[in-house]
């Protein structure tokens, strides 16, 4: 069985990302040999990075936050991430989150789901650039929302139907790259 982690990008007190996140995982209850959890970046309290050695060249983290963000994420076969947009990039919590880590994103594939004023368009592509030099195997489709037509005064979550199909074809993607990614890190 798979496990992916959706995993709330934003930590900031009035955000929205918690509703997507539901969202998503109610959209992917049901689906056959795999388990979604929600996981919230705000539970870590990740102060901004200051390891002495970078994660790409020592898993010997100081930090018990990091400490309990890696053993979260190494449990983890793939990732949703929920990413909003924050003058056209990835916000500063994500950020500093996937900065802590290194062997324990390698070769496991990942979802991107944005929000925005452009359906967080932008904040995807830079997302999908760092997930890459991770070695993170980033699926095609990206369900995007936009702040004017899926939520309400910008706070509350409604969401079109017409977004129902590109969420179900990320996790087909996600589920088949997911799969293929775990037999890789077995024979590895």
């Amino acid at each position: 069985m798979l496990n992916i982690g959706i995993i709330i990008g934003s930590t900031r007190s009035q955000r929205v990302s918690p509703q997507v996140a539901q969202h998503i995982l109610k959209h992917a209850q049901g689906r056959a040999n795999v388990h979604y959890e929600i996981v919230d970046l705000l539970d870590y309290d990740l102060p901004l990075y200051d390891e002495p050695i970078p994660a790409a060249f020592s898993s010997d983290y100081q930090t018990p936050q990091a400490k309990a963000w890696s053993e979260t994420i190494s449990r983890l076969d793939g990732f949703v991430f929920i990413n909003p947009e924050y003058n056209r990039g990835v916000i500063a919590s994500l950020k500093n989150a996937l900065d802590y880590l290194y062997p324990e994103f390698v070769n496991k594939a990942a979802g991107i789901v944005g929000f925005g004023s452009t359906g967080g368009s932008s904040a995807a592509r830079a997302l999908r650039e760092i997930l890459i030099s991770l070695e993170v195997a980033v699926v095609k489709v990206q369900p995007g929302f936009n702040l004017f037509t899926d939520f309400k005064d910008m706070r509350e979550f409604t969401p079109s139907d017409v977004h129902d199909g590109s969420i179900h074809n990320m996790f087909d993607q996600l589920e088949s790259w997911g799969e293929a990614l775990k037999n890789v890190r077995q024979k590895a």
